[in-house]
This record gives C-alpha cells, sequence and structure tokens, in this order.
C-alpha cells in the first residue's frame, strides 16, 4: 500500500460537504483503505510513501461532457481515440468520464456506442498508477475510465442546434437507442421534439438514463413539462437554448426555477463570469456540474480541426465554425475549475465538489468513486492553488 502524507487533503465533512483538513495521511492500493491522522499510520503495512509537500489532495475530477482532446474525438472510426483521449485525461484531473457523441448519421453514434462500450469491459489489468511526470510511459501512465457514455443528439432542434450538424437531427425514438441503454447515461434532447403520445422520456427513466434539456427553442413552459415528465438535468446551461427574459423565461429560467442539476462550461468564452457568480448564487451547489465539452484540439495548439464533421479554428482560447459559431471549448478541466473558483468566489473544496461528489451522486456512482472515503475506488489528485496538477493514481474500478 501507499500513502500520502503532508497534504492539504479535501474530505468529507459530518454532513457531508467538502473542506480541506491538513496533518491527515491517504492510504490506498486499489482502493483507499483509510484517511486518519498522520501519527496513527501503521508504516509496517506501507510500500511507498509520497509527501505532497503541501499540495491539495483530492478524489479525481470526473468529466460527465467531453467530446475529445489531444487530436482525438469520441465519434472518430478508430478503437485507439478513446485510448488517447483517457491517456490525456489525467493530466488535467479527470480520472473518469463520459466519452461524448455528436449528432450525426445514427450508424455513427451507434458504432461509437460500441467502441465506447468496448472499452468499458476491457480488463484493467494492474493498477494504473504514476505521477504524470514519468506520463512519457505510455504502458504506465494512468488512463481514465470511462462510466458510460453521454449522448448529445441527434434528438435536438435546428433552431439552436449549435455547433451540431441540422442535416442528421431526427425526432427522439427510443427504439433507436434500445440496444445501447448499457452504456448511456445521459442523453440531450430538445422537449419540443417529442410529440404527443410518445414515451420517450418515461422509456428513459425506466432504463436509468438521465435525460437532458439542451440545443432546444423550448419555452418555459415545455421545458417545465418536461422536468415534471421526467428530464433532471440541463446540458451546458445558456448555451444553445432560450435565454432568460423578463416575460420569457425559457429553459434558463426553468433551470433556475427547479432543481434540476445544470451544467457550466466556464471557460469565460461560453458563460460570462457574471453568469456563472449568478448561478453560484442562485442554485443549490450540490446542483451544480461543471464541464469542458472540449473536443480534439484541448490540450493543442491553434490551428484548423473537425468537429463533427465541421471544420472548426481555433485561435487562442477559442473555437469557431466557419460561420462564426462557437464549437465546443478547448479548455481542460483544471483551468474550468480555477476560473470558476475567481469568478465564484467559492472555496477550492466547494470547487472540487462540483467535479467530483455532484457528478458521481448524479450518476449512482457516489457508493465507489467522488470522495476521499474509506472504501472507494483509489482515483486522486495532486494540485497547487491555482489547480496546476502534479500527480494522479487511478485505482481499478470498484464493481
Amino acid at each position: 500500500m501507499k500513502a500520502i502524507i503532508n497534504g492539504r487533503c479535501i474530505v468529507p465533512n459530518d454532513v457531508g460537504d467538502f473542506v480541506v483538513r491538513d496533518s491527515l495521511a491517504v492510504v490506498f492500493d486499489d482502493l483507499i483503505r483509510a484517511v486518519l491522522p498522520l501519527g496513527d499510520i501503521d508504516r509496517t503495512r506501507i510500500s511507498e510513501v509520497i509527501d505532497a509537500g503541501g499540495l491539495f489532495v483530492s478524489p479525481g475530477f470526473i468529466n460527465i461532457h467531453i467530446h475529445g482532446c489531444n487530436g482525438f474525438d469520441t465519434m472518430d472510426n478508430s478503437s485507439i481515440a478513446l485510448v488517447e483521449i483517457s491517456r490525456f485525461l489525467p493530466s488535467t484531473g479527470v480520472t473518469s468520464f463520459l466519452p461524448t457523441t455528436m449528432t450525426m448519421p445514427l450508424e455513427s453514434i451507434h458504432s461509437a456506442l460500441r467502441r465506447i462500450r468496448q472499452e468499458m469491459s476491457q480488463p484493467a489489468g494492474e493498477m494504473r498508477v504514476d505521477t504524470l511526470t514519468t506520463q512519457d510511459d505510455q504502458d504506465i501512465s494512468p488512463r481514465a475510465k470511462i462510466l458510460g457514455a453521454n449522448v448529445e443528439g441527434p434528438y435536438i432542434s435546428s433552431a439552436y442546434k449549435g455547433a451540431q450538424s441540422e442535416g442528421n437531427i431526427r425526432s427522439p425514438n427510443f427504439e433507436e437507442i434500445a440496444d445501447f441503454i448499457d452504456v448511456i447515461k445521459l442523453i440531450t434532447i430538445a422537449p419540443e421534439q417529442i410529440k404527443s403520445g410518445n414515451d420517450f422520456l418515461q422509456r428513459c427513466a425506466k432504463a436509468g438514463i438521465i435525460v437532458s434539456i439542451g440545443h432546444s427553442a423550448a419555452d418555459y413552459e415545455t421545458s417545465l413539462r418536461a422536468i415534471q415528465g421526467g428530464a433532471s438535468h440541463i446540458t451546458h446551461l445558456f448555451n444553445a437554448q432560450t435565454g432568460l427574459h423578463h416575460r420569457k423565461p425559457g429553459i434558463v429560467g426553468t433551470a433556475l426555477d427547479t432543481e434540476v442539476v445544470v451544467e457550466l462550461i466556464a471557460d469565460n468564452i461560453h458563460v460570462h463570469p457574471m453568469l456563472q457568480r449568478l448561478v453560484w448564487k442562485t442554485k443549490l451547489h450540490s446542483q451544480i456540474v461543471l464541464i469542458t465539452d472540449s473536443m480534439r484540439a484541448c490540450g493543442l495548439s491553434d490551428g484548423v480541426y473537425e468537429l463533427g464533421g465541421q471544420r472548426v479554428t481555433v485561435c487562442g482560447e477559442q473555437a469557431l465554425l466557419d460561420d462564426g459559431t462557437i464549437a465546443a471549448s478547448i479548455a481542460p478541466m483544471n483551468r474550468v475549475l480555477a476560473k470558476f473558483r475567481a469568478n465564484s468566489g467559492a472555496k477550492i473544496a466547494e470547487v472540487v465538489e462540483l467535479v467530483t461528489r455532484n457528478p458521481a451522486t448524479e450518476l449512482g456512482f457516489y457508493s465507489k468513486l467522488g470522495s476521499l472515503e474509506v472504501g472507494k475506488t483509489a482515483d486522486i489528485v495532486l494540485f497547487d492553488e491555482d489547480f496546476n496538477i502534479h500527480s494522479a493514481w487511478i485505482g481499478l474500478n470498484n464493481n
């Protein structure tokens, strides 16, 4: 077993809220075996002591909405794409994620879901654990785990398609995804596309799939009915949806007026810092999840890239389609955390909850991961005050 000492541990307090505790040690192998005062460690059982040197010791981050990074995309027709995405993510603090599909031909989406299923079923082998300083060795570098799939489209609105391809938009049809209920954890729909008598929401709920409202022209009343019918999540709040108007509250009004979980792309491109601060003040903190929504250009330099069959030009921190539409982000998760903390005034432990406890709870995985507690998977990251990632450990799946 290993022990991390001299770190600032981010752990749940008596009521489950994350706080920073000094003078604790985290003992782990595949699982977290103990979180206890430094003086209580049984050194005879420790094979390696890691001195955190005052860095924050945190549960690994969970990214529930990511298309790609490091030159690869979930929709790439290649088995290596998911592997390379998984290898890159620990350098951003992400230890598990939901690869996210695009609005493309149905068979392309099905092929992506089959690849995700195959990668999820691969035997883990030895615990993939090492510091990021040796990540050039691809055989031992940690790989983020795939928890399932996020299906973004094709059941969306052409009026708010964003960077999605209009030619592949379809009406919601549960039969088209029925073969993948073991893979799909979250799906985005435009509720106005559901016709009377369509039981899509009810069948998703029965299958345990989270339904998210997004890429939608729905008004307040329509989106509220969808929530009352089973939708419980909002895809990248403020982006590609009806906004807040004093006579037409729209989807944003519904999100702020109900207990749905909302995603935020806190890259300061997709959502203004003031609105990030407003969400922090108005929503329960347990109902906010930070995402990257990143594309393949994340982690790479400026240039021309592809997203869902469309050309994207990246310059600085912005990615644009040829018509000027803001495309998926290029922000890594650790930078999203740093910006949201600066914008909201939240404490570091509070920000960490938004990418650990909150997504793990919503996905139904919090009993297994998402916090530094005994018995949970040893997904651990070390970072500094600016959320620069120094080390990552990823334990075997805790099934």
